[in-house]
């Protein structure tokens, strides 16, 4: 039951957002009682904080994973990611929608925790793109911090206008950006 109260909760929050759904909107939907909410969550905002802590570890893990990947140039690393996080946005559609448009409904501790870890994936993605320009795949010139920030505020923004049944895939949206990416970024 905790599953269900979990994905029913991902559903009503994606549609119609946090602050419009209230736990009652989650027991009608699921036809139980506010008590077996209770049994599984002390809150609203505990299921929220999950779907935040389940959607960051995730695109965490598999940073980790096109990291580690020793067959990989930094050119290939940064594509990889940028295919990662489009493809989150297919699959865990109604998840990222809540991670980045639901945030502003954590507590103070909660956002804390959560901008800890958005900071962990910005921080390693501007590493990729620090060692692409020492080993001369990147331009040298270029200001680390700013391109992460642009390339993952590019890709993130997606979540409000990508439809994965629309006539692009997300691996051709992905396709796109890192064509628009590396022809900005990459060395002469």
């Amino acid at each position: 039951m905790k599953d269900k109260i979990f994905e029913k909760s991902i559903d009503l929050f994606g549609e119609n957002g946090f602050s419009e759904t209230s736990i009652q909107h989650i027991v009608d939907a699921l036809g139980v009682t506010k008590g077996t909410f209770y049994y599984y969550f002390t809150s609203k905002e505990q299921i929220l904080m999950e779907i935040h802590l389940r959607f960051i570890n995730d695109i965490l893990a598999k940073q980790d994973a096109i990291i580690q990947d020793p067959n990989r140039n930094y050119q290939e690393k940064i594509y990889e990611i940028i295919c990662m996080l489009m493809k989150n946005i297919e699959v865990q559609g109604k998840s990222a929608k809540i991670f980045f448009r639901e945030m502003q409904n954590l507590s103070d501790g909660h956002l804390s925790q959560i901008f800890e870890k958005r900071d962990e994936f910005r921080i390693k993605f501007q590493e990729l793109i620090e060692l692409g320009m020492e080993k001369g795949e990147f331009r040298k010139d270029l200001d680390s911090h700013i391109a992460a920030l642009g390339i993952l505020g590019m890709v993130n923004w997606s979540y409000h206008w990508f439809d994965p049944d629309g006539p692009l895939s997300d691996t051709t949206v992905a396709k796109i950006y890192i064509d628009l990416v590396l022809n900005g970024i990459k060395a002469e």
